[in-house]
């Protein structure tokens, strides 16, 4: 039983989190029209908007603009959204809740938001591809560190001290599964941003190690979905380990459509009258949205694996490192009792 003259963390920081997930997901789709319209541009001030405090901007004048002006403040208004919540969340951390573990981790999403601004802002003012890659990397493991933050911060759902080999095995293969997803991540980011002065064999290279990690990570997710399945009894594993294959499988799709729309049908398809007649339409809606949605789709992707990782080291990972002791019965509960009110 736990006991209940300690007290019990409060809520609000696992709010705030997940409010950041929440806010930070549609500044990816948003960021993602950024790059498909190339639109990072549009404004050539920072971290003003033509001359106007960024919060000040005209509603009126933001509304009625042309549309790459209209997604790239959009994006902007965003990304201090984001700013804002991860300011408040380390106020109230501050005021409500001291774990040290919990204060350096509100400071670092802080951190990461504040890296991820000056990196957006430096793409305006030096109009550099590069800083945009930069931009492109940050910005996905700014949204998984915030669903690591959002399991951590939530209430245990078993304060219990067990051994398992499936949940060892879960641990190990979420773990590997985040780090393909990241590094597929990078590659597509690679892919949206070769140089232009880069030669054809270039991007075909990035190209064709995207697909080629894309493939390893796809066998790698359903695994993972597999041994999900096996340590489901935990509770919290399966839900995130049954998406990931569902959200590979849309990604996949997205990917093929992403290249039909921006480069067509391959040629060894053109005797077929549907390839013959397909006319790309450059930053066309149907265009736009799908490799918006495919850049999406790999960060949802990312935060899903992260997730699950994290859910696994709460469950499992801890747990396996103190059973691997031989604890008298006194001292397991009192372990017991802090893993259930410290959400650790």
């Amino acid at each position: 039983m736990p006991n209940r003259n300690e007290p019990r963390p409060s809520p609000w920081p696992h709010r705030l989190a997940v409010t950041l997930a929440l806010v930070t997901f549609p500044l990816i789709w948003v960021g993602g029209l950024v790059t498909t319209y190339d639109a990072g541009m549009a404004v050539p001030d920072w971290p003003g908007t033509y001359g106007y405090n960024l919060l000040l901007y005209p509603w009126q004048s933001w509304l009625a603009a042309p549309w790459d002006l209209f997604i790239e403040h959009g994006h902007r208004l965003l990304g201090s959204a984001a700013g804002l919540v991860s300011i408040v969340l380390l106020a109230v951390v501050l005021l409500v809740d001291r774990r040290r573990w919990l204060l350096l981790a509100a400071i670092g999403a802080l951190a990461l938001v504040i890296v991820q601004g000056v990196l957006g802002g430096a793409r305006v003012l030096f109009d550099e591809r590069l800083v945009a890659l930069l931009h492109g990397c940050v910005g996905p493991l700014f949204f998984a560190y915030v669903g690591a933050l959002a399991v951590a911060t939530s209430k245990p759902q078993d304060a219990s001290v067990k051994e398992s080999a499936a949940g060892r095995n879960l641990l190990r293969a979420a773990a590997v599964t985040a780090a393909l997803a990241y590094v597929q991540l990078v590659l597509g980011a690679l892919v949206r941003h070769v140089p232009l002065t880069a030669s054809p064999q270039v991007f075909r290279a990035a190209l064709l190690l995207h697909l080629v990690v894309g493939g390893v990570l796809a066998v790698q997710i359903v695994l993972t979905a597999a041994r999900a399945w096996s340590a489901r009894a935990a509770g919290g594993v399966a839900g995130p380990g049954l998406l990931l294959p569902v959200l590979v499988a849309v990604q996949i799709a997205l990917g093929l459509a992403t290249y039909v729309a921006k480069y067509s049908w391959p040629a060894w398809l053109g005797d077929y009258a549907f390839a013959a007649s397909f006319v790309v339409q450059e930053k066309s809606l149907a265009q736009s949205l799908i490799t918006t949605a495919h850049v999406a789709g790999g960060s949802l992707i990312l935060f899903t694996a992260v997730v699950l990782a994290a859910r696994s080291v709460r469950l499992f990972g801890l747990k396996a490192a103190i059973s691997g002791h031989a604890l008298d019965a006194g001292t397991s509960a009192a372990i017991g009792r802090r893993l259930e009110w410290r959400a650790v």
